[in-house]
């Protein structure tokens, strides 16, 4: 027994303990292990730097995304000797297929090339250093435009104004609407016009529609992304329909322009020379139009081919057609209509050749004298 003691003794490995100086005191100390074989405690190197995470300013609120985007976030961070930078997505491994992350000696990378709706949640980072842990917490959400609203109805139509209803979309988008954009066309045009744009309730009324036309409408979902791809179109038209006009005239006593016949310009007496055509002329007002009626001595001269009487606008005229010696007299124009009658006289006086000349030389002594 004591000889197999012996043999232990000799084949147990010699251990040198050195001695503690002031330095060693300041690190970590290895406590001795006892049992045949221990291996030697490994010493950890001393933290000169404590973790911390510097979250960009952008990050602390919810990161958004388009479809089809990439994400490519740069999270720098302090801790010396190196630290461990681990992600997480909603507490679990990040699926290594869609994300890429690249740790460098003071920041990590988290890249995705084209984010889909599935890459939205909460990523955290935790950088690991010793027994120390800092970590930073960053909300993605990748969104895209949302669908179309299900349906839309016309309500109502009256005077100019038309009433809509429609219901919201299936798909949001992965974001808030932020309302509905509603369109016009008009079935001469075919063209579209916005009428109303971010309404938020899934009805509303469009006034102001041209009378005697008729409308169509759409409308679009709306979201951070924008407006959905495509809108449904109302299955009824809207008929502006005129409305009827009723016009109410004032009383009113209307005036009485009837008149006798009255002249305005008489009849001037004329001396004319046998064989030039001579004319009269006067000026009657009546209403209704009254009956004009030449006279000669007082003898009607009416349908004799020697005058030719006209009568335009209440101006009234007669033309004695080459005048001989008897055509010379007392020549009336008589107006007659319902109310009474009126009359003028005039006398025409008809001269020879002889009488002519006379007055020719007259005429020709007095400018030879001027």
């Amino acid at each position: 027994m004591e000889a197999a003691t012996a043999l232990e003794a000799a084949l147990r490995p010699t251990m040198k303990v050195k001695e503690a100086s002031p330095a060693d005191a300041d690190g970590p100390q290895a406590s001795p292990q006892r049992g045949t074989g221990s291996p030697l405690p490994q010493l950890l190197p001393p933290i000169e730097e404590h973790p911390k995470i510097w979250l960009p300013r952008a990050l602390r609120q919810t990161y958004i995304r388009k479809v089809g985007d990439t994400v490519n976030l740069l999270i720098p961070f302090q801790g010396k000797p190196k630290p461990q930078a681990i992600w997480t997505r909603d507490g679990c491994a990040l699926d290594t297929s869609r994300v890429s992350v690249r740790n460098g000696e003071r920041d990590s990378i988290l890249f995705i090339r084209e984010a889909q709706r599935a890459d939205s949640g909460r990523y955290q980072l935790s950088v690991q250093l010793g027994g120390l842990e800092a970590t930073a917490t960053i909300d993605i959400l990748v969104i895209e435009r949302p669908g179309p609203p299900q349906s839309i109805k016309l309500v109502d139509v009256w005077g100019s104004s038309a009433t809509l209803e429609w219901t919201p979309p299936q798909d949001m988008g992965n974001a808030a609407l932020l309302g509905y954009t509603v369109q016009k066309a008009d079935t001469k045009s075919g063209l579209w016009f916005t009428v109303l744009e971010r309404c938020r309730r899934a009805s509303c009324t469009v006034p102001n529609l041209i009378v005697g036309n008729s409308y169509a409408f759409r409308v679009f979902a709306e979201n951070q992304c924008g407006l959905s791809e495509n809108a449904p179109v109302t299955a009824d038209l809207a008929h502006i329909q005129k409305a009827a006009t009723v016009y109410r005239t004032e009383g009113f006593a209307q005036r009485d322009f009837s008149e006798a016949p009255k002249f305005t310009q008489p009849l001037a007496d004329c001396t004319t020379v046998i064989g030039y055509d001579t004319q009269l002329f006067c000026c009657v007002r009546a209403s209704p139009k009254p009956k004009v009626i030449w006279l000669k001595n007082k003898m009607d001269i009416q349908g004799n081919p020697k005058y030719r009487a006209l009568t335009h606008l209440g101006i009234c005229s007669l033309e004695i057609r080459k005048p001989g010696p008897f055509d010379g007299g007392i020549y009336t124009c008589k107006a007659v209509n319902p109310l009474g009658e009126a009359s003028v006289d005039c006398r025409v006086d008809v001269k020879g050749s002889l009488w002519r000349d006379c007055v020719l030389k007259k005429l020709q002594h007095s400018v030879c004298l001027d």
